[in-house]
């Protein structure tokens, strides 16, 4: 069993697969699977732990509680910040600037009305903004 083997079997017993099924992924015996899980400690007892998303530190899952993904804050802002693409932004709304009649989005912000602080200073005291050109 190769390294990269092992690490599969350690990630992927820790996401709750069974023996079975990462077996078939890996393409190694379900019987090596299985005892190569209960000389590491990923035998049933697994089942009750589950890795940070973020570092792979175990966390024991507190039965009738909703099961955590990080072990700390730490954890949770440093993989939310690398990985934006999950954030699902709900609050962007869409825009048409009050002084150049730009469309323009937001987002979090329901009564915004210009596209710029210079659209913004313009309309107020009447001058020429540098974004209308």
């Amino acid at each position: 069993m190769t390294d990269l083997q092992r690490k599969q079997i350690k990630t992927l017993r820790l996401q709750g697969i069974g023996y079975v099924k990462i077996g078939e992924m890996i393409g190694i015996s379900d019987n090596t699977v299985r005892s190569f899980c209960r000389r590491n400690g990923l035998g049933d007892t697994a089942k009750n732990t589950v890795a940070c998303k973020q570092c792979g530190k175990l966390i024991k899952i507190i039965p009738k509680q909703k099961p955590r993904k990080f072990c700390s804050d730490a954890c949770r802002t440093a993989w939310w910040n690398s990985h934006p693409d999950c954030v699902d932004r709900k609050a962007v709304y869409e825009y048409t600037c009050a002084h150049c009649g730009k469309p323009f989005t937001a987002y979090g912000n329901k009564g915004r009305k210009y596209c710029s602080h210079e659209c913004y200073i313009a309309d107020r005291f009447g001058e020429e903004c540098g974004c209308c050109d």
